[in-house]
């Protein structure tokens, strides 16, 4: 059981596990004491120094362990023109194992190298298929690397952030939600560690972007519709007209960005969920949406983002049909299990964007 907390300096929702009488915030790292000084445990480590990926945290002295190394290959550039954090989680051998989402985030990274030159050493994949223990999608190990993502960017980079796995919600208490819930992402250690809350993911990604760059957020989970807290909801009907819902924080919180530009795509509504349908249920809704999105844009039909979302919701409506694609969505085809597609699914993906736009008019790409 976790209770929220504001952090003292900066005030985002810290989630306390039960007992703790004192947290440190993962933004700002200012320690927040809930009860009398005391009575606290022992002083919390000093936190990490600016974070390199392709480097191991800054730890207290360790004991000497295998795992203390520097990945192999060249660190991704800190300034790069296109950087991508790609995450799938299978939550193998748990109660709430999925299938089809370590195959999500291959196709991923197979579509943004083959498709928009993404350069691979610009992309972080966290999967529990990687050998390297940073980069197990573990709490701490995706919140580094959402750091790293918009770490010294500049005008003209695009960056993506794609996530496949279960998403969750819990009640809000400080009044900056407009249905009352914040979405949260559920990384493979949430059960001991926690979630992650839509408002230190936005606190992260969307408002440092400064002016010139660019985020496209991927999110294949269930309540994903505003899981990057953005200001502006894209309702739009089966026969592709649409109107802009404000989502603004009824608290006034400012969650838009720095003057850059983020948009996400999201698997279904904030309300939408699989969770009392069976696990093959939730595993379909779960690489459906990530499919739609590639195959939208192998076919031609993600030329702007009206049309990228009609074309996923059609899709996502007549799974089952016709699939066919080009490389990347035959790719998708083989390495989904079998029937992964069938059946027809309920949930409709969501646009969330920084500002309002003419989707029809808006070129899509990253």
């Amino acid at each position: 059981m976790h209770m929220l907390v504001n952090c003292s300096n900066c005030h985002i929702p810290l989630q306390l596990p039960l007992g703790a009488q004192s947290i440190r915030c993962a933004l700002c790292q200012a320690i927040t004491h809930i009860a009398d000084p005391r009575s606290l445990p022992p002083p919390l480590p000093p936190p990490p120094q600016p974070y390199n990926y392709y480097s191991a945290p800054t730890l207290p002295p360790p004991a000497p362990s295998p795992y203390n190394h520097a990945p192999p290959g060249p660190p991704p550039s800190p300034h790069g023109r296109k950087k991508a954090v790609i995450c799938g989680i299978s939550y193998r051998y748990s109660r709430h194992e999925l299938k089809g989402c370590i195959n999500d985030a291959k196709c991923m990274r197979h579509l943004l190298v083959n498709k928009f030159s993404f350069p691979e050493s610009s992309i972080i994949m966290l999967t529990e298929d990687e050998t390297d223990p940073y980069r197990i999608p573990t709490k701490q190990n995706l919140r580094m690397a959402l750091y790293w993502l918009v770490q010294g960017c500049q005008p003209g980079d695009s960056l993506v952030f794609h996530y496949s796995g279960h998403g969750s919600q819990q009640r809000n208490y400080n009044g900056d939600e407009v249905d009352g819930y914040d979405e949260t992402l559920c990384p493979l250690d949430f059960e001991t560690q926690g979630m992650i809350i839509d408002d230190e993911i936005n606190a992260t990604i969307v408002r440092p972007l400064p002016p010139g760059v660019k985020l496209h957020a991927i999110i294949d989970a269930c309540h994903s519709g505003t899981m990057l807290d953005l200001p502006f909801l894209c309702r739009m009907n089966r026969s592709g007209q649409y109107v802009w819902e404000d989502q603004s924080p009824p608290s006034g919180v400012w969650k838009g960005t720095n003057g850059g530009e983020a948009i996400s795509f999201s698997g279904c509504d904030d309300n939408q969920t699989s969770a009392d349908t069976s696990a093959l249920s939730k595993i379909t809704s779960t690489g459906a949406m990530t499919y739609c999105f590639i195959q939208a844009i192998e076919r031609g039909q993600g030329i702007t983002y009206g049309s990228m979302l009609n074309s996923m919701r059609s899709a996502i409506r007549n799974t089952g049909n016709d699939l066919g694609g080009g490389p990347v969505t035959s790719l998708l085809t083989m390495l989904l299990t079998g029937g992964s597609l069938s059946g027809g699914l309920r949930q409709e993906p969501q646009l969330t964007s920084y500002e309002p736009f003419d989707v029809y008019a808006k070129p899509f790409s990253l």
